[in-house]
Formats: structure tokens, sequence, C-alpha cells
């Protein structure tokens, strides 16, 4: 999956780091493409060079430092461009693709808290911790991470698969947010029943993955269908919900997905 890139290790606790003109320094736009060059499945980031403010924080990936520049670029390169998270996915390999996908989450959590939710006032970058304060009313705003599961339904040597009528065009499972209120095993209940009318018993948990692209936390469950297995799909939702053997599962041509790793698992007869 994409967090699973040892012997590396993705050092994300906070710090107040001082930047050395070799680290990487991170440009976005608007849209939340970053400024970095691909070639042959290697990615290239500016560096801090000179730079001696206006940039933030947000991890190191082994040794190497990885900061966010708070200002626009000055000068485009002729073999730099800017990429989303999702373009990227496709072609860069390894860690740093962990790495891209953690950033955009630390930046799209900066780039929509400027302003105090309470009173309205700017917001500061907080000195002790990965939080934004504001000075005048003292309202501090933390990283947001939201709860979500991936759910496979199981019948024997059968998997319920879904494809969504929008974003990704491979295989999925069930999958849903946490909602107020809502243990992680309602969650899969109820999303089972909102998308394709089944009920589930055995609930159990496998795994988990950070998955920036939506600032979520994903617990990936497994479970059986419960009594009537025949399918009544959210068509708002799904454009495809349906039994597939075991070995007839269609796989996603990356491993970077917790989805991915367990319709392997039960392929291989193994989840």
């Amino acid at each position: 999956m994409i967090q699973d890139i040892f012997p590396s290790k993705l050092h994300n606790e906070y710090q107040v780091a001082k930047a050395s003109p070799q680290d990487y320094l991170l440009f976005y736009n608007e849209e939340g493409k970053v400024y970095v060059s691909v070639v042959d499945g290697q990615v290239t980031y500016p560096q801090v060079g000179q730079e001696k403010g206006n940039m933030v924080y947000l991890f190191a990936l082994d040794d190497k430092k990885y900061f966010m520049a708070r200002r626009e670029l000055d000068k485009e390169r002729e073999d730099f461009a800017y990429w989303s998270p999702r373009e990227l996915r496709d072609q860069v390999e390894g860690k740093e693709i962990f790495a891209i996908f953690t950033a955009y989450h630390l930046w799209k959590w900066y780039r929509d808290n400027r302003f105090c939710g309470a009173c309205g006032q700017r917001l500061d970058l907080g000195k002790k911790e990965r939080s934004l304060v504001c000075p005048t009313c003292g309202h501090v705003v933390y990283p947001r991470i939201n709860p979500a599961v991936i759910v496979a339904v199981t019948k024997g040597d059968y998997i319920l698969l879904t494809k969504y009528q929008r974003g990704i065009g491979y295989n999925a499972l069930v999958a849903g947010f946490t909602e107020i209120g809502e243990t992680l095993e309602e969650t899969v209940e109820r999303e089972v029943m909102e998308e394709t009318g089944l009920k589930v018993k055995n609930i159990r948990y496998y795994k988990s993955q950070p998955w920036g692209l939506a600032q979520d936390i994903l617990a990936g469950f497994v479970c059986q269908v419960d009594g009537d297995d025949q399918i009544h799909m959210d068509e708002r939702e799904l454009r495809y919900a349906q039994w597939v053997r075991r070995e007839d599962v269609e796989l996603q041509p990356n491993n970077l997905s917790l989805t991915n790793e367990m319709m392997r698992k039960f392929k291989e007869g193994n989840l």
C-alpha cells in the first residue's frame, strides 16, 4: 500500500525545523497542484536554497525535510510543471508518492483554514504543536482527519465489487465516511445497506490506511452477507455492484490502495 515504504520512515511529528539549502520546498497553485519535475518515475522538487522565510515545515522522509512555500513561485522552470496528486499517482514510484499525498493533505488543511471560524481573524501558526491559533480569541484549529471505511462483503467464494459513478474507474469495494455519533462498525452496516441494500454480519477489522487525497484515515473491514444476497444498487452513487467469483476478480493497476490489497487478498484466498 501507499504507506508501506519500509525501510524508509515518514517523520510526521511536529517540530520547529530549520531548513537547509538542500531541503525540499513545495509550491502549490490554487488547484492544489504541486510544482515538480517528473522523469522516468522519479520526482524532483525545488530546493530551499537561500529562502529565509515564507515557508512552513511539513515532515521529514528519512533525512530529507519537506517545507511548504507560503508565497507564489517567482519564476517557472522549463523542466518543471504543476501536477495534481492524482496525476502523479500514475507517474511516481516508491516512497515519494506517499510524501506527495501527505503533503497535499497538509496543504489543503492550511489552505482551508486561513481565518478563525469563531471570530473571523486571520490565524497564526501554532508554536508548540501542529495547529493554527487565533491571536484574538484563542481558538485553536488542528489538522482535519476524516474517518472512513472500506468494506469487503463476502459470501463463500464471492466478493461484492463496485464501481462508482465518479472518480476512479477501477473495481472497488463499498466505502464511505463515518457520520457523527456513529461507530465504525455502524458505518459498515449503513454504507453497505445504502449502496447495495444488503445486511451484513461478522464484521471484523482488517487494516487501516492514511489517504491524503480526501484527508481521511481508511479503516478496512471484512464481513459476510446476512440473509438475502439480492443487490439493490444505489444508482446515484454506483454504476456497478455485483457478486464476483474469487478467480474472476480484476485488480487495480497498482498496489497503492487498501481497497486493492483487500481484493487481492480475497482473490488469493488469504482474506
